[in-house]
């Protein structure tokens, strides 16, 4: 079954791009086109759009506040911003996007976010729901030698706890944080499954399990190396998963 696909963007030159690197990817047809964010929710609730691609800067009400109603609907729409600037993408997380991308946008760059889109299931989207908590954000704050980072939730892959701290593995590398692997599952537990004592992999990011020849099962997860090991005890519910994605 194809996912459907709403283009918005106040630029028919930047709409026509998108439309077209959409034909070139297997899985996702465009079910319609939108000049604004007003149009978008209208455009998304009648066409019922899977997804939804929108620039930010629009006349009007713009995409972050677009995005935020989008989040509303049951189901939401998944929502990945293609925008020209890169200023806004703590606030595009918060409003609930999977992904930012920057113009002009790449075809591969478009069909990894799409496929992403597409792992996270409706129970996952409500984790990356509009905040209205400042305690409740769509990313993971750490501290580092550079200050307070950022890593969004949808980029994560997998957490692995270490001694008294935690790794977390995402697209930008990997980072420590102090807090425990069971505050992390206990705060997103829509977002992670557990595969071993010491380790948590984010759903999104499931390919498949492997088998080493020694007998032991592994989590192959897209866009790392990584390979986090699946205890016995958890290998039943990881194959269930696995199975349903």
């Amino acid at each position: 079954m194809k996912r459907r696909v709403l283009v918005v963007d106040d630029e028919p030159l930047a709409r026509s791009r998108l439309l077209r690197l959409l034909e070139e990817i297997e899985g996702f047809e465009p079910c319609g086109e939108a000049n604004s964010g007003q149009s978008a929710i209208e455009l998304a609730r009648q066409l019922a759009a899977d997804i939804v691609l929108m620039d930010i800067r629009m006349p009007g009400m713009d995409g972050l506040e677009a995005a935020t109603r989008l989040a509303s609907l049951s189901p939401p729409p998944a929502v990945i911003f293609c925008t020209a600037y890169d200023e806004y993408a703590l606030s595009a997380f918060d409003a609930s996007a999977i992904a930012y991308l920057l113009k002009p946008v790449r075809r591969e760059q478009l069909a990894t976010a799409l496929q992403r889109a597409v792992r996270l299931n409706q129970a996952q989207l409500g984790v990356l729901r509009p905040v209205t908590d400042p305690a409740q954000k769509a990313y993971l704050s750490t501290r580092s030698q550079r200050g307070v980072e950022l890593i969004p939730l949808a980029d994560i892959r997998c957490l692995v706890a270490e001694h008294k701290y935690v790794t977390v593995v995402h697209s930008g590398g990997e980072q420590l944080v102090d807090k425990s692997l069971k505050e992390l599952e206990l705060e997103h537990p829509e977002l992670w499954v557990r595969t071993h004592r010491n380790a948590l992999v984010a759903i999104a990011w499931i390919e498949a399990l492997e088998r080493a020849p020694r007998g032991q099962y592994f989590v192959r997860l897209g866009g790392t190396h990584h390979r986090p090991q699946v205890s016995r005890r958890h290998l039943a519910r990881l194959r269930d998963l696995v199975e349903q994605l």
